[in-house]
């Protein structure tokens, strides 16, 4: 049996706040670890029927990247709602929600740049 790995590694600063975040993975493309500014992680409990979930972001992450990955985290579950259970309904509604955020986070940044002249 063939087994692959995904690990983060995270350092804190003295409040225990992410500072850095790495990740690898046994198919990353890359070579050696990559950093990113935040991460997301969601497991099925299946004993409980619920979801365990680990959301971590680097403290210089900004506000509206956060948003942003929030927004194309809901699009590529509304991805594999379509083709792992072919409920378009519920992928239609999904998408429907990640346009009007998208629009919404748009026009904050258009008005954080506006106010910012």
């Amino acid at each position: 049996m063939r087994q692959s790995e995904i690990n983060f590694t995270v350092e804190l600063d003295n409040d225990n706040v992410p500072d850095k975040i790495y990740w690898d993975a046994t198919d990353n493309p890359n070579e050696g670890l990559n950093d990113t500014k935040g991460v997301s992680i969601a497991v099925w409990d299946h004993y409980h029927r619920n979801t365990l979930k680990i959301d971590l972001w680097t403290k210089d992450m900004e506000v509206g990247d956060m948003k942003r990955f929030m927004i194309e985290i809901m699009g590529g579950i509304a991805s594999t709602v379509r083709t792992a259970t072919n409920d378009a309904a519920m992928a239609d509604d999904i998408d429907n929600l990640c346009r009007a955020l998208s629009k919404k986070v748009e026009a904050e940044f258009r008005a954080e740049n506006q106010a910012g002249k």
